[in-house]
């Protein structure tokens, strides 16, 4: 089993943005206030001619990320993600490209991971009924921005949302 480890910080990270997927994983451990829309695309596209759609929100939220260390150096490690809802997600992943996780619920996901040239991370995952592909970059060490679109079956979009995210620092001590 993986445990939470203190990660380096984002200043000692010698690359920016990350290229390697445990420096990007490193770079994501903390506390961040978010920031988030959400659309329902396929509930704009049923009822265009709405006035006032339902179909958008808007949310603040706190996210702490914890990186997990992997075992004996099996693997680029993995994330725990604790919600503002109270529940909490785990993400491992597998040098080969997968990743899994595992929700409080019992509810569990796989997919594809790939860390692009420009340092950004995009996952991909099948749920029952949908596919749900995700990308994480960092545009600072402290500023995070994350999209996620939601397809279909049938080809049509779901749902989609986009987060900027502001890591949480403290002032050092006087």
């Amino acid at each position: 089993m993986t445990s939470a480890t203190d990660p380096p910080s984002p200043a000692t990270i010698a690359a920016f943005p990350p290229e390697s997927i445990e420096a990007f994983l490193a770079c994501c451990a903390g506390d961040w206030l978010s920031l988030r829309s959400r659309f329902s695309l396929a509930e704009a596209a049923a009822d265009p001619g709405t006035e006032e759609p339902d179909w958008h929100s808007s949310e603040r939220g706190e996210l702490k990320i914890a990186y997990l260390a992997a075992e004996a150096g099996d693997g680029p490690g993995g994330l725990e993600i604790s919600l503002p809802d109270g529940g909490r997600q785990r993400l491992l992943f597998s040098p080969d490209g997968g990743f899994r996780g595992h929700a409080r619920d019992g509810s569990a996901t796989e997919g594809r991971w790939q860390l692009w040239p420009d340092g950004s991370l995009e996952m991909t995952s099948r749920q029952p009924g949908v596919t749900v592909q995700e990308r994480i970059w960092f545009t600072k060490a402290n500023l995070r921005l994350r999209s996620s679109v939601e397809h279909l079956p049938d080809g049509r979009l779901g749902r989609a949302s986009f987060s900027s995210e502001i890591r949480r620092v403290s002032r050092p001590a006087a």
